[in-house]
């Protein structure tokens, strides 16, 4: 079924491109930013090891992002989508390639993460496959836990304290007690991508019995959700520069206005503008982390 007008006259690169969901790259990019400026005010970098670290995060990230494409097509939760083009439901791609690409990103960020781990620390391998395993069964598998609502206990697990600790021990081969500080707050802004990006679903994903946490909360209470991610992520660096005398990580608290036009942006109906204000908390994502790396770096 063609998800949304004008499907059909998308060329198929936009539409791998739109299928991997660029909007909620920012999940992936920022924990390695903010990582990277931690790691290299405590000391000397490997900047392999950073490289190698965003490949993983971002493999991951489109992997997960194909694999909920097909699993929701195929399990008819994106029938009555009213947001962006899926690939699967396009039409235009079957829902085999579709399969397919999140595969190949998997094993791209399987084959990364193995070598980082082997070069770095073993014991690595088994966060990495939990992390992919994790991505698949976000809406893959018998029992999809993005359908019960557990969607953001994991986000915050993989896209905050994995990825933001994990990048700074490969980095440093430590980790400094002010990162999960930083990872929390990455971490709940991850999971305020995902509910606004869940919110312009609720009623069709309360229809096709995929009930993540907004279907569960509904509108209101998903705009407190995110109201409350998006506190807790500028004010977490703010803990951090006081407990550890880091002052310039004050420097977060510029990220709140941004946070102020999620809230009120999330309070549309329409999808189109719904679909802005996921832009937006994207872009307030990557603005807190380059923030946060700007006041660790001064």
């Amino acid at each position: 079924m063609v998800d949304s007008p004008g499907a059909p006259e998308l060329s198929r690169i936009r539409l791998w491109w739109l299928a991997a969901r660029p909007a909620t790259l920012a999940a992936s990019v920022a924990p390695v930013l903010a990582a990277v400026a931690l790691a290299t005010a405590v000391g000397r970098v490997r900047a392999w090891a950073g490289v190698a670290a965003l490949l993983v995060a971002l493999a991951i990230q489109v992997g997960v992002n194909y694999a909920n494409d097909y699993s929701d097509h195929r399990r008819g939760a994106d029938r009555e989508r009213r947001g962006p083009v899926r690939a699967a439901a396009s039409g235009l791609v079957s829902p085999g390639s579709v399969r397919l690409a999140a595969i190949i990103a998997f094993a791209i960020a399987a084959v990364s993460g193995l070598a980082l781990s082997l070069l770095t620390d073993p014991r690595l391998i088994f966060l990495g496959a939990a992390a992919i395993l994790a991505a698949w069964l976000y809406t893959g598998g018998p029992r999809p836990y993005g359908y019960i609502g557990l969607g953001e206990v994991f986000t915050f697990i993989f896209f905050g304290l994995v990825a933001t600790a994990g990048t700074v021990y490969v980095l440093l081969l430590q980790i400094p007690p002010e990162t999960w500080w930083l990872a929390s707050a990455l971490g709940c802004m991850a999971c305020a991508i995902l509910g606004v990006n869940n919110l312009r679903d609720i009623e069709s994903d309360r229809r096709a019995g995929k009930m993540t946490l907004a279907a569960r909360l509904g509108r209101r209470g998903t705009r407190v959700e995110v109201g409350l991610l998006l506190g807790v992520g500028v004010l977490a660096p703010v803990v951090a520069a006081l407990l550890y005398h880091r002052p310039f990580l004050l420097l977060a608290l510029l990220a709140a206005p941004l946070g102020l036009r999620v809230v009120i942006g999330s309070g549309e109906t329409e999808p189109a503008r719904l679909v802005g204000a996921l832009r937006q908390t994207a872009a307030m994502e990557l603005w807190l982390a380059l923030l946060i790396a700007l006041g660790l770096l001064i």
